[in-house]
């Protein structure tokens, strides 16, 4: 381990020492409120009257990252204990034990807006927070009823407070997202990749079509233990993908984060002058699939506005579920309602002065809107019937749009859910009770007993410690452009970077969805693979314990590790395959603030750390 930090970091003084670019999130991007210099001189360590020890907390996974955070701590006076981790599970053992100083920590904003890169990390009560601040809750709620163009201020001023005054968390990089595509088996084009949304099965087709009936999609995921198959119970890797394929949502996110109709419930949606009311008109062309002897058949029930109302009064909902991972996304949505006057539809004035929200909805629509139905069984859009739902937020949120593009407002069958979740929420046994989406009623054996109700392109068959099979759901957007070209998708379990990169030069996979940067020159000398890559909403930090340790109660001590982390020395290491963050919401939004190294500082917060003993 030694010999190997040691060479990347002579590796990493050569490269800055000979003129390497560093990729910035912004060329123009102004100083934090404390300008320090990237090229300040080498720490005196001799300040600190004896050395501050710190124990850093990651996974395996992460060890080039650990090793460089180790020496960059080192050299400006630290003793570094490594607290390294085999997998995610042990981990989070030990972080929620306490046992770090600071761990490595990472966020990906999937939905696309900054709202969601700080709510559940920061704020107060958040599903992922360990923070408690008063002020970052303020910043946080009230950048969430602003425009765009009105929140930059105000998510610079969250920065502000969450790295630069109270140092809660200290930045590395932004991740590039990339994927590396067989070109020989399938058409790269076909393969989409998304800055947020998670990798869209329906969209991928073989370069030889008549592959699509008789060959399966192989795709590759780390995670073979599955959080929840369903949508609110969970917000990870493991199923994040699985679950965007398997439930349709009221909107999608463009590959460049715009929110949009297409391939969605919704055929055009509306927002009403005040930024409080939604509304969405209804597809009428998708069923819900079930398994049946391990094949997908189509139910005969289509998927309307009760399911709407129902799956997103349970999203919003806290006590809907046990374990609910996902209810903060939705706290914003106060009512939802199968919507049916027409008349008031014709009057309600768009947000922006654009005309009625009637006119929106009806754009581009096959046949103007002649009736609204409460029936979803009624619905028929060839005769103008339709379906609308209505949407109310607490306040003015615009920002809902993202959130329901997110999996966990994946729609749901409402009779299918009810007819299995029927225990008592607060009395909930997870010995003996088995609610709707558990992975045992998927996984092969015994237990085996699929109840699954898909409103997306595909619905899991089955899965075991190998693999998981996913097939077409017969009654989505059936003759469309959105129906799923591939009848059958299996999504290998393979664990670790080195492993899934193999399968895809040998054949056994034809995707690797989200590729490191320290393989790419492997992915490009390989004359069959095609890669794609572009900048993502994914940041890297160090995250700061809040209940123990000396961390936790000295905004020195914290502030001594903030300004030790030099990005330049990281982004030369990666060969500039990554980009200067500052917070979760640098991939976003441009606040113009920047984290740069600063011995000096370190040497001054460590001084006051250790007289304030």
């Amino acid at each position: 381990m030694k010999t190997r930090s040691t060479l990347a970091l002579l590796l990493t003084l050569m490269l800055i020492l000979s003129g390497c670019s560093v990729a910035t999130k912004s060329n123009t991007a102004s100083s934090t409120t404390e300008p320090t210099s990237s090229e300040a001189p080498a720490a005196d360590t001799t300040a600190a009257t004896e050395p501050v020890e710190i124990e850093v907390l990651g996974q395996s996974s992460n060890e080039s990252d650990l090793n460089i955070v180790r020496d960059q701590l080192t050299k400006n006076g630290f003793t570094v204990k490594l607290n390294i981790q085999p997998d995610y599970a042990s981990f989070k053992a030990q972080e929620d034990a306490g046992n770090y100083d600071v761990s490595m920590s990472g966020w990906t904003t999937v939905t696309g807006n900054p709202d969601y890169a700080v709510r559940s990390l920061f704020k107060t009560g958040g599903d992922y927070s360990i923070q408690s601040d008063p002020e970052l809750d303020a910043l946080i709620d009230k950048a969430a009823t602003q425009t765009p163009e009105e929140y930059v201020q105000t998510y610079k001023d969250l920065e502000q407070r969450l790295v630069f005054d109270e140092a809660r968390i200290a930045p590395l990089y932004i991740s590039l997202k990339s994927q590396a595509i067989n070109k020989e088996i399938l058409k790269p084009d076909s393969v989409r990749l998304s800055k947020s949304r998670a990798l869209a099965w329906e969209d991928i087709d073989f370069n030889d079509s008549a592959k699509r009936a008789t060959d399966p999609l192989i795709l590759a995921q780390p995670a073979s233990n599955l959080t929840s198959l369903d949508p609110i119970k969970g917000n990870d890797g493991s199923i994040n993908q699985l679950n965007t394929n398997m439930y349709v949502r009221l909107v999608n996110l463009t590959d460049d984060d715009k929110i949009t109709s297409d391939a969605s419930l919704s055929r055009n949606f509306s927002i009403a002058d005040g930024n409080q009311d939604y509304y969405f008109i209804l597809r009428d062309d998708i069923n819900f699939a079930k398994i049946e002897n391990k094949k997908a058949v189509d139910t005969g029930e289509r998927v309307g506005g009760d399911d709407v109302v129902f799956a997103l009064d349970r999203a919003k909902n806290k006590d809907s579920v046990p374990d609910h991972r996902t209810y903060s996304l939705h706290e914003h949505i106060k009512t939802v309602e199968v919507f049916t006057d027409l008349n008031a539809l014709g009057s309600i004035q768009q947000a922006g002065g654009n005309g009625t929200v009637k006119e929106a909805l009806e754009r581009d629509l096959e046949a103007p809107i002649s009736e609204l139905v409460a029936d979803k069984k009624q619905a028929n859009n060839k005769q103008g019937k339709y379906q609308v739902v209505k949407l109310t937020t607490t306040e003015p949120f615009p920002q809902v749009l993202n959130y329901l593009a997110h999996q966990s407002a994946g729609i749901v069958s409402k009779k299918q859910v009810e007819s299995i979740n029927t225990y008592d929420v607060a009395k909930f046994d997870v010995n003996k009770d088995i609610p709707y989406g558990d992975q045992s009623t998927v996984t092969e054996g015994d237990k085996y007993n699929n109840t699954l109700y898909a409103s997306g392109p595909y619905i899991l068959s089955s899965k075991n410690d190998y693999e998981g099979i996913f097939l077409k759901n017969p009654g989505y957007q059936k003759g469309t452009d959105n129906e799923a070209h591939i009848n059958q998708v299996n999504v290998r379990f393979i664990a670790d970077a080195d492993s899934t990169l193999s399968a895809l030069r040998s054949g056994e996979i034809y995707v690797y969805y989200g590729v490191p940067e320290t393989k790419y020159e492997v992915v490009e000398g390989d004359s069959k693979l095609q890669l794609k890559s572009i900048p993502s909403n994914g940041v890297s930090y160090l995250l700061f314990n809040t209940k123990s340790r000396d961390v936790a109660s000295s905004v020195d001590l914290r502030k001594a590790v903030l300004y030790s982390i030099n990005q330049d020395e990281i982004l030369a290491f990666y060969k500039n395959n990554k980009l200067k963050a500052v917070s979760t919401v640098s991939p976003l939004v441009d606040t113009g603030n920047e984290l740069k190294a600063d011995p000096a500082k370190v040497k001054e917060f460590l001084t006051q750390y250790q007289t304030s003993k």
